[in-house]
């Protein structure tokens, strides 16, 4: 039950969602509970955020399970840049349609739905086109800490009510449960994204560095598409769970010899993890036309010898997010093959606590909010 205050409306409904409109402050009129950064070293505080009303091509959402992603920490605390404070974030959404607008054709009331990291773009530029709306080249619009299409500063999930266009809403498979797939929005299609364009599959060696909230969707992907997984973690403590989740080796990067031992071993390297590392020694353990793709985001940069790409034609990549139809088909994938996240649930009390061990690597292998604690 949605619980908000209603202001007066300024503007005649029928106009809103146009790309030319833009809403005024009086035609806001939900006002929701949420959790929020007020700066980049104070406790993360309840508060209220307002959302704006449903136009005719919008969804009213009622957040039940909102994920704790490392971008969360990393936005919060300053280090991509300028905050917009105070700032709710969270960009890994999963609830149930409580309103649609007038046009709405994707949603109805009562579906199992998701958002993840975007919630629009310019839908007019090349990128945008061709279904990779992640790369617009105007810039999408964040789920939090963007300026949406009414002027104002987007707002994310660590609340319990989104509006979001229709066109950037998921369907959340039933064989899916809500808080387990809270994370796929954005560490599933993270690695699936990468995965998929560089064609892990079968005859295919694939590492993923790092055994964290990214780390254990990557290897549970690339072992679905069929690829032999190698983990490559500081430490041995999470083998046992890496072979479980389907990689066929497990080795310590604390251990030198490890990058003797596999030496131009790997297709295809997916570095997941957000601290620096030695890039030399990682690309050497690429095989002929290999690829190092990072989806992990440190805050310093990872310099790069070039002469280590000369050897074997070696590639070193980024990769964001998947666009809106590479989502749906990465939940699809997942609920196919029985895959979801690995999560500890926790009240929104704790989110700052959360923060805490997400930067020790101390969660197996990611934390959700249970909205229902906000409400």
């Amino acid at each position: 039950m949605f619980s908000g205050r209603l202001v007066p409306i300024a503007a005649e409904r029928a106009n809103w969602g146009s790309k030319d409109h833009q809403l005024s402050p009086e035609e806001i009129i939900l006002t929701v509970n949420a959790v929020a950064a007020t700066s980049a070293t104070d406790p993360l505080v309840r508060t209220t955020v307002e959302r704006r009303d449903v136009g005719p091509r919008d969804v009213l959402i009622e957040i039940r399970y909102a994920g704790i992603c490392h971008s969360d920490i990393h936005t919060v605390r300053g280090e991509w840049g300028k905050v917009p404070y105070p700032l709710t974030v969270g960009h890994e959404i999963v609830g149930v349609v409580t309103e649609v607008g007038a046009s709405v054709t994707r949603h109805q009331t009562g579906d199992r739905v998701g958002v993840g990291c975007m919630v629009n773009s310019c839908r007019e530029c090349d990128n945008c086109k061709a279904g990779q709306e992640q790369y617009c080249l105007t810039g999408n619009t964040g789920t939090y800490a963007s300026v949406d299409r009414d002027g104002t500063v987007t707002q994310g999930g660590y609340s319990t009510h989104v509006v979001v266009d229709e066109d950037f809403v998921l369907r959340v498979p039933e064989s899916i449960p809500y808080e387990k797939a809270a994370p796929l929005l954005c560490a599933g299609i993270t690695t699936y994204s990468p995965l998929s364009h560089w064609k892990a599959g079968p005859g295919t060696k694939v590492a993923v560095v790092g055994m964290g909230g990214l780390g254990h969707m990557a290897v549970k992907i690339a072992a679905a598409m069929g690829a032999d997984v190698t983990v490559l973690s500081q430490t041995l403590s999470k083998k046992d769970d890496g072979l479980a989740f389907g990689a066929e080796s497990y080795y310590a990067t604390s251990d030198k010899e490890t990058f003797k031992t596999l030496a131009n071993t790997f297709d295809l390297i997916v570095n997941t993890v957000s601290a620096p590392i030695d890039m030399a020694a990682y690309l050497g353990m690429l095989r002929l036309d290999g690829t190092f793709v990072s989806v992990g985001a440190p805050p310093e940069p990872l310099p790069v010898q070039v002469f280590s790409l000369f050897n074997n034609r070696r590639s070193f990549a980024g990769s964001s997010i998947g666009g809106i139809a590479e989502t749906q088909e990465m939940l699809d994938f997942c609920a196919e093959r029985g895959i979801a996240s690995e999560v500890e649930v926790i009240t929104a009390d704790q989110v700052d606590e959360a923060y805490e061990r997400v930067l020790k690597s101390d969660v197996r292998y990611r934390f959700v909010i249970d909205i229902d604690t906000l409400r």
